[in-house]
């Protein structure tokens, strides 16, 4: 079954401009078949954008798709901007977004951490549930790896997909995860190095 965390080269394109709006910024991002909520700014990364306290240093938007959490967070804050994701179709709207809405950004190409060295004072994570269980549990294992004494994960996840379980994971790992937002079957979590 074809998702959009992976490459798949036999989706047939539907380019889309979509319009988005935060903390007095607007935003348009290039969106195309193969990447997560190609029609609009989901609803789940609305909320997580709107729970994440304010940012500064070095930031990882892991899992970034076409950019939007990233670029959101640094018109926002003072941060270093990090975005990877596995998918090169969505790095490539990444980068375009990027340039679109002015924002500097280092783009990786990466399974999970597999291409990301160094630390980072935060990690954004919007899961890629339909990736499994098995990957979305080996980002939260490395971000653990990945960030700087006192840097903090945030994560947006839904009840039907396993917020428990999600927080039971982090917990084991971290030793701690504090819920920012829990409504409507919305969790945002974030753990803290």
């Amino acid at each position: 079954m074809s998702h959009y965390f992976i490459e798949d080269a036999s989706i047939k394109p539907d380019i889309k401009k979509i319009h988005y709006s935060f903390g007095g910024h607007a935003f348009i991002f290039t969106t195309n078949a193969g990447v997560f909520s190609k029609d609009h700014v989901d609803h789940a990364t609305d909320i997580l954008l709107n729970t994440i306290p304010p940012l500064a240093g070095d930031l990882l938007d892991l899992g970034c798709g076409y950019g939007c959490i990233g670029i959101v967070l640094a018109k926002a804050n003072a941060i270093n901007l990090t975005q990877a994701d596995i998918n090169q179709a969505a790095l490539d709207l990444t980068k375009l977004n990027c340039k679109e809405n002015g924002v500097a950004s280092n783009i990786i190409k990466s399974d999970c951490f597999e291409n990301i060295h160094g630390k980072f004072d935060t990690i954004i994570l919007n899961p890629p549930i339909h990736a499994g269980k098995a990957t979305t549990f080996k980002m939260y294992e490395g971000a653990f790896l990945h960030l700087n004494a006192g840097g903090k994960l945030y994560i947006v996840t839904l009840k039907k997909h396993g917020a428990e379980s999600t927080q039971a994971k982090l917990l084991s790992i971290f030793g701690n995860c504090q819920p920012l937002y829990k409504k409507k079957g919305y969790f945002v979590f974030c753990c803290t190095i």
